[in-house]
């Protein structure tokens, strides 16, 4: 893997700040304290270290989304973008700050962008990026919830590991939270998706003894097993088998599937972190209770 980028020490005294929070008059205090943690290494970038994924010199013509920028000396930007096909990438946008840049109005969070950059280092060159439209933008709660996604897509996600799959269920749950449909369920149906499409969650309905999920009765989801009899000294959360049924088959109409997956995503979500907080979902529930 090659070095990355060093910071100077004016980035590193100063918390970053996306672009769509300095711009979005009445989020910036809500999701002020997530800037100073997305600079930090993510959970998936500690794991153990793994074969790097040969690094393409130049990529062109490719689908992505910002999810973070900060500054980089003057005039740039360190650029974390979610590719279609190259998953999660770190980009220089070299004078993206300068007054005329073309990048300074089109790397905006939650935009769909084509993007081409080149370079073999871990912390590649941005040499385009075209806004290509499609998606309306977020407002007030469903804002918040894009940042939500965001974060656990810095955090959980490795870079340089594709996942063109996720990539389409994160612009879905975009234009969903952009429609204004219950962002609770988009949030749990994103969470899942994302465990199941990096590697880190199987079925939710078979058990770690080979047999199915009962709808009448309770389970433990164990976060590297699966799911298993709920014992009466188990401190994690119990849930119905009618529940992760119902997870599985996308199924969240029933209020009390909606409540029990919502503190099994929490549980799961928690372990794969390693104790890392998520500061946009405090802010939702201390806001909106999602």
């Amino acid at each position: 893997m090659g070095a990355s980028v060093p910071m100077n020490d004016s980035a590193q005294r100063t918390g970053s700040r996306s672009t769509t929070l300095a711009d979005r008059a009445g989020s910036e205090n809500r999701v002020e304290r997530v800037e100073h943690t997305e600079r930090a290494a993510s959970p998936a970038d500690r794991l153990p270290a793994r074969k790097a994924p040969e690094r393409e010199h130049r990529v062109a013509n490719q689908p992505g989304i910002v999810l973070h920028s900060y500054p980089y000396k003057e005039t740039s930007l360190i650029v974390e973008v979610f590719a279609r096909d190259h998953g999660r990438v770190p980009l220089i946008a070299k004078g993206a700050k300068r007054p005329h840049s073309t990048l300074r109005g089109v790397l905006q969070t939650f935009q769909p962008l084509q993007l081409a950059w080149s370079g073999k280092s871990e912390v590649r060159t941005l040499v385009s990026a075209e806004w290509v439209g499609g998606l309306l933008p977020l407002e007030r709660s469903a804002l918040l919830c894009g940042f939500y996604l965001n974060e656990l897509l810095v955090k959980l996600l490795a870079r340089d590991d594709p996942h063109p799959q996720l990539f389409d269920h994160y612009v879905s749950a975009l234009n969903q939270l952009a429609h204004e449909e219950p962002p609770a369920i988009v949030l749990r149906k994103f969470e899942l998706a994302l465990l199941k499409e990096t590697g880190v969650a199987g079925s939710l309905i078979m058990l770690t003894s080979g047999d199915s999920v009962q709808s009448a009765r309770h389970y433990v989801f164990d976060p590297e097993q699966g799911p298993r009899d709920a014992l009466a000294s188990d401190t994690a959360p119990a849930v119905a088998g009618k529940t992760l049924l119902d997870m599985e088959a996308g199924d969240y109409a029933d209020p009390i599937t909606q409540l029990q997956s919502k503190f099994l995503m929490r549980h799961l979500l928690g372990h794969h972190l390693g104790g890392t907080p998520l500061n946009t979902r405090q802010i939702l529930i201390d806001l909106l209770q999602l």
